[in-house]
């Protein structure tokens, strides 16, 4: 029989990773006879000290809790007679366990607490068994090291098992969040019937009422957009540009956490529409980026610090972009006079004509917009008058103009 290590020894040695293989293999013999009425206690025990596993009426369970334990006993002996025995179906047993806690939706405490109790039972039965053969104390420290050693090992297995499931439920919940993305925003939209279904899946409930948020891309970022964004928000890509669905839009605080979420980033917000216009919200943030873009619509701030547009505050330009080609020759044609008037003095015209129809045609008002004196502001008012043969202060007229003088103006700036 091979010698337990002298206790004096032990005291300067570094622990070892697997504390069994010092632990001569014929100490297995006297503990296997014990292995059944051992396990009996762990399964008893662990059901009365973990109330989360004490499910009397799921045999299932009971059978699982069992089984766990039976593999773990089994294989600590088994590992005294055999350093080298694999650990392939223990690691699979609790691995499957870790697993299965994870897609119960609970966290990884029972499961821990439950090893520890059922692991302290089966010491303290070892070692009064061991007591009573009359064993060295140098053994029965090398078994309480072996022992703490091997419920690591155990703990380590249902780890990895319960990690994998979150990765797995992780990539679920995403693949479906991306699954409702896409349904939210097809063209034609999806059914009602559809979109409740897979906001179920997803986890993600459908509000009354929603807005599409298209951002820049920046340079190395893939495509990806802010990072840690609220669970409440949906995101994705549309033809390669950062994508977030934000639900309830004008809700209370809203507008101020917009702010907050994508701070520092460039983009467009549509409008707030129901559930099931979706697509137009995507639509007119697609529309409104464009301008965002090539410097029509430009916020306060730098670029540098980002800027978000909505859509709906920038209304004007947006009827004009889609009037395109139609608004240039409406403009080239209800405001030759200003063409006839030369560059620079039908400029000072037509702003001069913007301003007072934005202040209802009052010269202070215009004129303190302009920074000239208000007396200046009814002289040209008054060539306007002569110049053009209709009347731009009658209100049919005037919301035309209006969109019409902002075309003029872009056009006489760019040439």
């Amino acid at each position: 029989m091979t010698a337990a290590p002298d206790v004096n020894s032990l005291e300067h040695q570094d622990l070892t990773d697997e504390p069994w293989r010092e632990i001569p293999s014929e100490e297995a013999q006297w503990m296997r006879p014990a292995i059944p009425s051992v396990l009996k206690i762990m399964v008893e025990g662990v059901r009365r000290l973990v109330p989360e596993y004490a499910r009397p009426g799921d045999h299932v369970y009971q059978q699982t809790v069992e089984l766990a334990v039976s593999h773990a006993m089994t294989h600590f002996v088994q590992l005294i007679a055999d350093p080298d025995a694999s650990w392939k179906d223990v690691h699979q047993v609790y691995f499957d366990v870790g697993y299965g806690e994870a897609v119960e939706g609970r966290g990884l405490e029972h499961l821990q607490n439950a090893m520890r109790i059922s692991s302290r039972i089966a010491w303290r039965h070892l070692s009064v068994e061991a007591g009573r053969l009359g064993k060295s104390r140098e053994l029965t420290a090398l078994l309480a090291e072996a022992n703490f050693a091997f419920l690591d090992e155990l703990a380590s297995a249902a780890a990895h098992g319960y990690a994998r499931a979150r990765e797995k439920q992780a990539g679920e919940r995403e693949q479906r969040r991306g699954r409702l993305l896409t349904l939210l925003l097809s063209d034609p939209p999806a059914t009602p019937d559809v979109l409740n279904e897979q906001a179920v899946l997803a986890g993600w409930p459908l509000p009354q009422r929603l807005a599409v948020v298209i951002l820049i891309p920046r340079t190395g970022s893939g495509g990806e957009g802010p990072a840690g964004l609220a669970p409440h928000l949906l995101s994705g890509l549309d033809h390669g540009r950062p994508c977030v669905v934000v639900p309830d839009p004008e809700g209370p605080g809203r507008a101020d956490q917009l702010t907050t979420m994508f701070a520092g980033w460039t983009g467009a917000m549509g409008p707030a529409v129901p559930v099931d216009q979706a697509g137009t919200s995507l639509l007119w943030a697609r529309r409104t980026l464009e301008l965002v873009a090539s410097g029509v619509i430009s916020g306060r701030s730098t670029r540098k610090a980002g800027f978000l547009a909505r859509a709906e505050e920038h209304l004007p330009r947006l009827l004009l972009h889609e009037g395109g080609t139609l608004a240039e020759l409406a403009a080239g044609r209800r405001l030759a006079a200003l063409d006839r008037a030369g560059p620079k003095h039908g400029m000072r015209l037509a702003v001069t004509l913007l301003e007072c129809m934005k202040n209802g045609f009052n010269a202070t008002g215009a004129s303190t917009a302009l920074c000239v004196h208000p007396q200046t502001v009814r002289y040209r008012l008054a060539q306007l008058q002569e110049i053009f043969d209709f009347d731009f202060e009658d209100p049919e007229i005037r919301l035309e103009m209006m969109l019409l003088l902002q075309v003029w103006i872009q056009r006489a700036q760019a040439s």
